[in-house]
């Protein structure tokens, strides 16, 4: 039912892969920025070419990808939807009482989806391609500096890297309580909203349990094994920057300066 694939890591050799966690955590951020800088066919299909090389150089399987993506489609669908009936300016495609359908309507809906898939798509690849603990390595070593005044920039790394970590597990969990639910007579496909909703109350409160229970168990286990933040702590592998870290960021450059000089 959940094919959300965020939050999972696909061990392969590939030059992804191999990718310092600290340059893709900086591509990721810098791609989600330069993305808004797109607002025509050009610069959208030179975003949608930066997705997919990565996914070639990844060696991700494109179904594997698209198996993730077909859990928000129904977001994409429903902003598409959005924008092209508020949207206006340009010249009226269809008009049925107070809907209009505009040409500058239409155009936005596309690059806004294009926008939203793209986002998905690398934010996605990061996961895959990264291991928790490689993203905990990473996050700590960008936010370093912040230590000088004080704040606890591990402990942000850890708990972001477990959420992520955690995001798969969840939806796993949810899933197993909807089938019980279901083979107990549940309906969470029929009838009307209220009762809909309804429905979903035998389903939340299980995986609230759950979901504290494996905290619990997760906060024992770093007990037993000594954990006791920062402090002291050792790394098994040390990151070490290359020249593809060094390429992967120059391309990401080069992608905004593309943006830039081919938008409208």
């Amino acid at each position: 039912m959940f094919n959300l694939v965020i939050g999972q890591y696909v061990p392969l050799d590939s030059y992804v892969h191999k990718l310092d966690p600290r340059s893709k955590l900086v591509s990721v951020f810098l791609f989600v920025v330069i993305v808004f800088l797109a607002n025509n066919w050009i610069t959208n299909a030179l975003m949608v070419l930066f997705c997919l090389t990565g996914i070639l150089l990844s060696r991700m399987p494109f179904s594997f990808i698209y198996k993730g993506l077909r859990s928000v489609f129904i977001i994409v669908l429903l902003t598409f939807l959005l924008n092209l009936f508020l949207a206006s300016g340009g010249t009226v495609l269809f008009s049925w009482g107070w809907l209009h359908i505009t040409s500058n309507g239409l155009f936005q809906s596309i690059f806004i989806s294009i926008r939203i898939l793209v986002i998905i798509v690398v934010t996605t690849l990061l996961t895959l391609t990264t291991s928790p603990i490689e993203i905990t390595d990473g996050m700590e070593s960008l936010l370093n500096p912040l230590k000088r005044i004080k704040l606890p920039v591990h402990e942000f790394a850890l708990m972001m890297s477990i959420s992520l970590r955690f995001i798969p597990t969840l939806l796993e969990e949810s899933e197993k309580i909807i089938k019980a639910q279901a083979a107990r007579g549940s309906d969470f496909t029929s009838g009307s909203l209220k009762s809909r909703i309804k429905a979903i109350v035998p389903l939340l409160v299980p995986l609230f349990v759950g979901a504290f229970k494996r905290a619990e168990d997760l906060a024992m286990a770093m007990e037993a094994r000594g954990y006791h933040g920062d402090t002291g702590r050792t790394k098994l592998h040390q990151l070490r920057w290359g020249w593809r870290d060094t390429l992967l960021i120059a391309a990401v450059a080069v992608l905004a300066l593309l943006l830039i000089f081919a938008r409208n």
